[in-house]
């Protein structure tokens, strides 16, 4: 028997975003812009099939021409015919669904590999009965050939993403290993160059090693371009290995975006957005992230517009070194109601940041007021789609011009959303009061998380010239009342210090604010909570940061000892502080269920929130950021890791209770999400049902025009790279 936590689940959560009403608000010139942008997004998400596995890419293309030739309820009838049960055929549907919406064979959020739930042979029938297979069956069978094996394996490398034996990357050739890792990092940091956008391939020749970094980008020229100096194509010697820096990762898919961002261009609401736009252009044609970085400086200038978007590679949680982005893009329309909270909470920004237990010369030295918009998503491409993002991610840009943060309504709307009977490790009697209190309570959270999470606290650097950003003589650890011995040097970053913590250490510092914060009466009035209605927001934005703490298990893997998820292993730890502050602040105790099988209650006491609780969180959330502050990884690296440890010892056998999790896990729920289309010069929207069924013709009629071509595409890019992982 395969482990549940492998499969999707037949009756998986599938649900419609809805941005209709949204969309049918702007102007045509508007909806231009937004469907040439979601056209960029989307070809760019594709992408994400090349970063996650090296099989991803030839399972989507496999799919995709047996649905391009039969919609799923045509292939329902050829099911039976080979020899598939209802079930096993709603299995198949369920894992097509499940790689277009992770973009690959790895679960999005976790990292987890998962596999089709029927068997091997029923799944190559219906390859085999397949219109696709009987129009083109040498190219069927050397498909199904080229993924079969990865499609099921479960090998125990194989079982999640990782770096080495720990596990599959993209990111990095099969023989990388975190020392090459780390040792690229020097390299690349030798001559300022990011690694957000590069792959790294090792090789060995004549006993030297050799890396090859890779930048993405539409042009393959790799010799110095004017305009483009700043990317330092070619070999280099370095220590004793050679690195060569080429352009052209994902070329024909770099392409794709740039066609579509420079039609977008004709529709910009502004100069800045059009800036924004030629900077992305510049960046996604020749490899730089200097390039990017100036398209984010116009992007968080571009205050307050109608359609909204982000794109590029954004976020660093799937690399396991922490430093290299997934591609995104996302198109979303302002909900202007939910829009006017947030932006009452920045002007209250303020007043709120002294509020955070450290001392005023750890606090930015001026607060640069964001955008704080609620979103409806028309386009989220990429692996997975969250509540909230507080970006441009790039440390230099956010401490000294800012950042924007976005909180997605309509994903909110519909990702939060529990079933009684679905709800785990909740005392009854806390059950009817977390239903109706989660979904605001998020918003709360989501958006103190984001606003002053995310956007608090300042970095101590030395820059090139030597000049620091704080008084050496006279700024002291309020943890030892020492003055400040360790801080940020020349291109070091937060990501690059910290690497592979930077990402959920980060998370918990903004979850701590969150909670934090959420206890202050200001804050819970300007999201319109008063009184009993506020101290229901309360209790249960703790309650869930707990049981959050507890489901996060199902996100660790025992047998390398790591953690998969950044915001579960966050809350995880957060779980572990409470536990520790005691005086029964939190109750965790296993029990039997009414099923017979191994449970587990998760209690908080609301009468201590506002005391013990509160004690707890200001002296972490105190610690996390004078680590953070100072760059001082290894006193960093010691609490977060003391607190990430899952241990069977101590009062609660953490080993145990996350075998009761995974028993009682309920599977993430996916999206579908509309398509745009220009017909006689205006754009249509096409919505699709809340279905497995639903979701793979989205992505079907997606790519409508040239599906070919990007599925040759993506195949030469796949089997371009496929001695990398043998």
């Amino acid at each position: 028997m395969v482990d549940s936590q492998y499969y999707l689940p037949n009756d998986i959560g599938i649900s419609a975003l809805d941005c209709r009403e949204a969309f049918r608000l702007l102007s045509p010139k508007e909806q231009m812009y937004a469907h040439y942008l979601s056209r960029a997004s989307w070809y760019g998400g594709l992408i994400v099939l090349i970063q996650t596995s090296p099989e991803s890419a030839n399972i989507y293309v496999l799919l995709q021409k047996m649905f391009r030739a039969q919609a799923p309820q045509q292939l329902e009838a050829l099911a039976t015919a080979a020899g598939l049960s209802a079930e096993e055929y709603q299995a198949f549907l369920v894992y097509a669904a499940g790689l277009y919406a992770n973009m690959g064979n790895y679960k999005s959020f976790g990292d987890t590999k998962f596999i089709p739930n029927l068997p091997k042979e029923k799944f190559k029938a219906l390859v085999w009965e397949s219109l696709a297979f009987k129009q083109s069956p040498g190219d069927m069978e050397a498909l199904w050939g080229s993924c079969c094996e990865p499609l099921y394996s479960l090998e125990d490398k194989q079982k999640q993403l990782g770096l080495g034996e720990k596990g599959i990357s993209a990111y990095f050739s099969g023989n990388c290993c975190l020392e090459d890792a780390e040792f690229a990092q020097k390299f690349l940091d030798s001559k300022n160059l990011s690694a957000y956008n590069t792959r790294l391939f090792k090789t060995e020749i004549d006993g030297k090693r050799c890396y090859e970094v890779r930048l993405a980008s539409a042009e393959k020229d790799n010799c110095a371009v004017e305009g483009k100096s700043e990317v330092c194509c070619g070999k280099h010697e370095f220590e004793d290995a050679v690195f060569s820096v080429k352009r052209g990762d994902y070329a024909f898919l770099m392409e794709k975006v740039c066609q579509n961002l420079e039609k977008a261009k004709d529709y910009a609401a502004s100069d800045n957005q059009k800036r924004m736009l030629e900077e992305y252009i510049r960046s996604f044609t020749c490899g730089s992230v200097e390039a990017h970085k100036e398209g984010s400086r116009y992007w968080i200038k571009d205050k307050g517009p109608i359609v909204e978007s982000y794109i590029g590679f954004i976020e660093s949680y799937r690399d396991p070194f922490g430093s290299r982005g997934e591609f995104e893009g996302f198109v979303a329309v302002v909900n202007k109601a939910m829009s006017a909270r947030f932006a009452q909470l920045v002007s209250s920004a303020e007043v709120l940041l002294p509020e955070l237990p450290w001392p005023p010369a750890f606090e930015k030295d001026r607060f640069l007021k964001p955008d704080f918009t609620s979103l409806d998503v028309l386009t989220f491409a990429g692996s997975g789609i969250p509540a909230g993002i507080n970006i441009p991610n790039y440390d230099d840009i956010r401490q000294t011009e800012g950042f924007k943060n976005v909180s997605l309504g309509n994903v909110l709307a519909v990702a939060y959303a529990t079933q009684k009977e679905k709800l785990t490790f909740l005392e009854e009697s806390d059950k009817d009061l977390y239903i109706k209190w989660k979904g605001p309570s998020f918003e709360v959270q989501v958006g103190l998380h984001e606003l002053l999470g995310h956007g608090s606290g300042k970095l101590f650097v030395q820059d090139d010239k030597g000049k620091f950003n704080f008084d050496q003589t006279a700024v002291r650890n309020p943890e030892t009342g020492e003055l400040i011995s360790s801080w940020y040097k020349g291109n070091e970053t937060w990501d690059s210090k910290f690497s592979t913590i930077a990402s959920s250490y980060e998370e918990c510092r903004a979850e701590c604010v969150g909670l934090y914060l959420c206890l202050n009466k200001q804050v819970l009035s300007i999201f319109g909570h008063e009184g009993e209605d506020a101290e229901e927001i309360v209790h249960v934005n703790w309650l869930n940061m707990v049981r959050g703490g507890l489901l996060g298990l199902e996100f660790y893997t025992p047998e390398s000892k790591s953690w998969r998820q950044a915001h579960m292993q966050a809350r995880f730890v957060i779980l572990r502080v409470l536990l520790e502050a005691g005086e029964g602040l939190v109750g965790l105790k296993e029990c039997t269920g009414a099923d017979g099988q191994p449970d587990a209650v998760i209690t908080l006491d609301r009468s201590k929130i506002y005391t013990v609780g509160k004690s707890a969180i200001q002296r972490f959330l105190c610690k996390l950021q004078v680590h953070k502050a100072t760059a001082d990884v290894e006193g960093g690296r010691a609490l977060y890791e003391g607190y990430s440890a899952v241990t069977a010892d101590g009062t609660h056998n953490f080993l145990r209770l996350r075998e009761t999790v995974l028993l009682r896990k309920e599977a993430r729920k996916m999206f579908v999400q509309a398509n745009t289309y220009i017909k006689d010069d205006a754009v249509e929207l096409v919505e699709y049902e809340g279905s497995a069924a639903g979701l793979i013709q989205s992505f079907v009629e997606r790519f409508s025009d040239d599906a070919e071509k990007v599925e040759a595409q993506l195949l030469e890019m796949t089997c371009m790279d496929s001695s990398c992982w043998c």
